[in-house]
């Protein structure tokens, strides 16, 4: 029996639509091939279909890749060039149908390696019925001095965390994913770093974190993530999934994470807070504007793919509107314009139509090939900084020492 073997993001909402939309594509185009779809953890992914050749060698024909990692997956020529496809049988309203800021990072030396499928960049989730509660706001005006809304600068992030921090009601103030994965905490120090004016990029284009700002975000970030009376006590064994289940199970009043995963509260079977959150931009330090990250999933082929006509016919059903809204109603996030517009959608989960202002804000991070050691390095120093006294002046002199090295 022939087969096309994906490799999948392990992630429920990624799961479900892939296998309901490759059923309905095997249907309507009378297609007699199976499916071989293996969920895999983040390393595991990365693993299988770059480091070990996967996609290159033909294991694996159809891949979920993140964008940080397709400038790797394209130098070692892992992934094919959608280009003359496109050219020839483009998507649906390709590429009119994405927000610009969806369709430059699989775009490198000319090529195309990807389709958009899953995004939502990072943003505050918050509890909107612990905001607008009168008694809430009357205590905390008291406790405070100044009136409780959505935190504007992160002095105000802290305080309203503490506020809401009741751990005999297994409510916390605010929930990280501090699980040393490379990829949270480095997110959650670049998003503190670009609220400070602060930048990884330096005037020669090399990559920098030795600033005045960046020494101000991490002092902050520690300080923060080791806050017991403010922040959720599992933190630093959680991931993003498992930090977004948490908030969705009622157990924050506030969380910095994907955009995806306030959509998911609002859908999925066990939240215990649908139709209780909202969403909005970050807080940032005074006189410098809030910012968010944009780093978003794609569905690749692989270069050495026995079936890559197939895959890509496969690759434009997946990315219609109408599978768009699909996966967003599972759980995940659809990435066409047409979906953050769509009545149903924003009917379903009221905050999605704000995916466009999240896009205006969002920083993406440095193309260059040695970003994934970088990310190690910035990983390892920000867990050095949780669980030290080391200066984070010092960490981050060690950190950029480090990253000279490999440059």
């Amino acid at each position: 029996m022939e087969k096309i073997r994906i490799a999948v993001r392990k992630f429920d909402p990624f799961e479900t639509t892939l296998q309901k939309l490759w059923d309905l594509f095997c249907l309507q185009n009378n297609i007699q091939i199976e499916a071989e779809m293996v969920p895999l953890e983040l390393h595991e992914l990365y693993e299988t279909t770059i480091t070990k050749k996967g996609l290159k060698e033909g294991k694996w024909d159809i891949a979920h890749l993140n964008t940080d990692w397709i400038y790797d997956a394209v130098h070692e020529k892992a992934v094919l060039d959608l280009y003359s496809f496109i050219a020839s049988n483009p998507p649906e309203n390709y590429p009119y149908g994405w927000h610009k800021s969806l369709l430059k990072l699989q775009q490198l030396d000319n090529g195309t390696y990807g389709l958009p499928f899953h995004d939502g960049p990072e943003c505050l989730i918050y509890r909107k019925d612990l905001f607008e509660d009168q008694n809430e706001q009357k205590n905390f005006k008291k406790q405070y001095g100044y009136e409780l809304s959505t935190p504007k600068t992160w002095k105000e992030f802290m305080e309203i965390a503490s506020f809401f921090n009741r751990p005999e009601e297994n409510l916390y103030g605010c929930i990280f994913a501090n699980y040393p994965d490379g990829h949270n905490m480095v997110f959650d120090f670049c998003l503190q770093l670009w609220t400070r004016g602060g930048s990884l990029i330096n005037h020669k284009n090399q990559i920098s974190v030795y600033s005045k700002a960046a020494i101000e975000a991490l002092d902050f970030y520690r300080k923060m993530v080791n806050d017991s009376t403010a922040v959720h006590p599992k933190s630093k064994q959680f991931d993003s999934v498992q930090a977004g289940l948490a908030f969705a199970k009622g157990e924050a009043a506030m969380a910095i994470n994907w955009f995806g995963f306030a959509s998911m509260a609002q859908v999925i079977e066990e939240s215990k807070v649908k139709g209780k959150i909202d969403i909005t931009s970050l807080p940032s330090d005074p006189n410098h504007k809030t910012a968010s990250l944009n780093v978003y999933w794609l569905y690749t082929i692989g270069s050495g793919s026995k079936y890559k006509k197939l895959a890509y016919d496969f690759l434009r059903f997946a990315t219609t509107s109408e599978s768009d809204k699909l996966l967003t109603k599972e759980g995940g996030i659809g990435c066409r314009k047409s979906t953050w517009k769509d009545e149903e959608i924003n009917a379903l989960i009221p905050f999605y139509h704000k995916l466009e202002m999240l896009h205006e804000n969002a920083f993406t991070l440095p193309q260059t090939p040695i970003w994934p050691k970088v990310c190690e390095f910035i990983d390892h120093m920000i867990l050095k900084a949780i669980n030290s006294d080391i200066t984070s002046a010092q960490l981050l002199e060690e950190t950029q020492n480090n990253i000279q090295k490999i440059e």
